[in-house]
């Protein structure tokens, strides 16, 4: 069984998209076996608990970023996790956690990289910005994640039209679309070994 972990701090729409695959038998072989969250109502880990995958909430109160991200670490290898996904996922992993799993963490990102990413560039202020400078087109992005703000390799893209009257409300519903297909989509070609990052 392909094994993943899904870190999350939001509603989790594009968890629910995984689920829903798995749960049609659309992703044979790949299971969800942990999701956690630096946010206790996250509402990602409702949709992972309504579906009695193990979920919990891991607090970062009074913990250095080094000392919260090794315990995220010690729970993702104790469940065996094999491809680590950040979905909506509002903290930046330490170069000590990238480096426990190595091209082996994925990121979806509102934008097409790397026009509008990198520190400052998440959620709404991804749209905006798409919007401001009059783009025709934006879509979404996934990447493996590397020590920097969304430096790592991009594996997939898809694209929409930016139209008329867009507004970042809008963009945020066409690009979270594209997502839910595209996510599910790199996930099973992680597990199948279609997927290899050249690191040279």
């Amino acid at each position: 069984m392909y094994k993943i972990g899904v870190l999350a701090s939001t509603k989790g729409t594009d968890l629910q998209a995984i689920i829903d695959e798995i749960a049609d038998g659309a992703m044979p072989g790949v299971e969800i076996a942990i999701v956690l969250s630096n946010k206790e109502n996250a509402y990602a880990l409702e949709r992972a608990r309504l579906q009695e995958i193990k979920a919990f909430f891991v607090d970062p109160q009074g913990k250095s970023r080094a000392e919260y991200d090794q315990e995220l670490v010690q729970i993702l290898k104790d469940h065996e996790v094999d491809l680590v996904c950040l979905i909506g996922y509002m903290r930046v992993l330490s170069p000590e956690f990238v480096r426990q799993f190595p091209n082996r963490i994925v990121n979806v990102h509102p934008a097409l990289m790397p026009k509008f990413s990198g520190p400052g560039f998440y959620g709404q202020n991804v749209h905006k910005a798409v919007l401001d400078a009059g783009e025709k087109e934006t879509g979404c992005t996934i990447h493996i994640v590397d020590e920097g703000v969304d430096t790592g390799p991009i594996i997939a893209q898809e694209k929409v039209t930016v139209e008329p009257g867009d507004t970042p409300e809008s963009l945020k519903e066409k690009v979270q679309e594209l997502e839910k297909k595209l996510y599910p989509e790199v996930i099973r070609r992680f597990a199948k070994g279609e997927i290899s990052i050249d690191t040279n």
